[in-house]
């Protein structure tokens, strides 16, 4: 028998589904007698047009919240519900609930989150935009699987099924289409244990809720938020090295281009370039200390590395450096006096002592906010 007498809360997300919303509940009544699974039905609505009265005519669970946002439809849906496992889909006949049986058995046999995969089978033409189908979902799930490394196909499917328990433990607050990445990522950094089940996927009912662009960026952003190592690390570490290299490069050597002497001006970019990855290179040590202090993540490359990053090391290596800096400004200071204050061609050395002083101050303070940060809460 399926869900070994487990209780079943359907959660519909639901805003202005009077042409499609009638068929679901009648489409999921009927599987769950047909199956002879105990379970529930819970239309978490936000709508202006006649979905709430079709709800009420059903006589399933209605949550009249009237709050916009695919994530706030399913966090107010999820306060209420009493099922062990929880069923999620929209509400607008894309979705064929007959696969319902087929979720709830791979949480029975001990996966903890199903999701589904619409592109694991034909898409009929039409059914979903070309600009979604070709570009946008395909893109966003190829960086979601390189920034998570997992090897989910769909991310953005809206069919899936997930223990209580399990959801208990995510801790979900996002309010819109993002959602639906937030849930994913969390399932991956708690790990779940998750499962991708071939579905089909139809032609709607009613307008499309949809906003191709500002709903991709929301997922993008998402992604990029809890991925400091491609959203700080990665573009620090290239932006330092460029400057690095043309530092050193231009410190030691003049160049000619289309018969301009390059001389020390572009020092001054390759000392900006540097400043400025460096610091991405900063953020990313802040944005993942916090995401293990605060969000339980785990990571062992950075439990390592605290052992050798102190409050006591930072604030050394930060006064090191500011020392090389203002030790160079000195002998410059000492060259003036000799030459009777007269003119200097000191200006590649005080660029490289100004670049020194800067990251020291960062290097110092950012060890303290660093601390700050690793104080782990209870």
């Amino acid at each position: 028998m399926l869900a070994n007498n487990k209780k079943i809360s359907v959660v519909l997300p639901c805003r202005n589904e009077e042409e499609s919303l009638d068929l679901c509940l009648i489409n999921i009544k009927k599987i769950l007698a047909d199956y002879n699974l105990s379970g529930e039905i819970i239309v978490s609505d936000s709508s202006t047009d006649n979905s709430p009265n079709i709800a009420r005519d059903h006589q399933v669970v209605l949550i009249k919240h009237g709050l916009e946002g695919y994530g706030l439809a399913y966090l107010e849906g999820f306060k209420v519900a009493t099922g062990d496992y929880i069923f999620m889909a929209d509400p607008d006949n894309t979705y064929d609930f007959t696969e319902i049986p087929r979720f709830i058995k791979y949480l029975d046999d001990g996966y903890d989150f199903i999701i589904g995969n619409r592109f694991a089978r034909n898409i009929k033409k039409g059914v979903m935009p070309w600009s979604h189908r070709y570009i946008g979902n395909p893109i966003l799930s190829s960086l979601f699987r390189l920034f998570f490394k997992t090897n989910i196909i769909d991310v953005h499917c809206g069919m899936r099924a997930i223990k209580s328990n399990s959801l208990n433990k995510l801790n979900l607050q996002t309010s819109g289409m993002e959602f639906a990445s937030e849930m994913v990522i969390k399932a991956i950094r708690n790990n779940l244990k998750i499962k991708q089940l071939p579905i089909d996927y139809h032609q709607r009912s009613g307008e499309s809720k949809l906003k191709t662009f500002t709903d991709g960026w929301r997922h993008l952003r998402f992604m990029l938020i809890y991925s400091p190592m491609f959203l700080f690390f990665v573009p620090g570490l290239i932006i330092f090295l460029i400057g690095l290299l043309t530092m050193v490069t231009i410190y030691f050597n003049t160049f000619k281009i289309l018969n301009i002497t390059i001389q020390y001006h572009p020092l001054f970019l390759s000392a900006l370039l540097m400043i400025i990855g460096y610091q991405l290179i900063i953020f990313s040590l802040f944005s993942k200390t916090y995401a293990i202090t605060h969000l339980g993540e785990h990571s062992q490359t950075m439990d390592k590395l605290y052992k050798f990053i102190t409050i006591e090391k930072g604030i050394v290596v930060g006064f090191l450096a500011g020392l090389a800096g203002t030790i160079i400004y000195l002998i410059i200071f000492i060259k003036w006096l000799q030459n009777g204050f007269g003119e200097l061609s000191e200006i590649k050395n005080s660029i490289i002592a100004l670049t020194l002083i800067i990251f020291g101050i960062q290097t110092a303070f950012s060890s303290f906010i660093l601390s700050i940060l690793s104080i782990k809460e209870k």
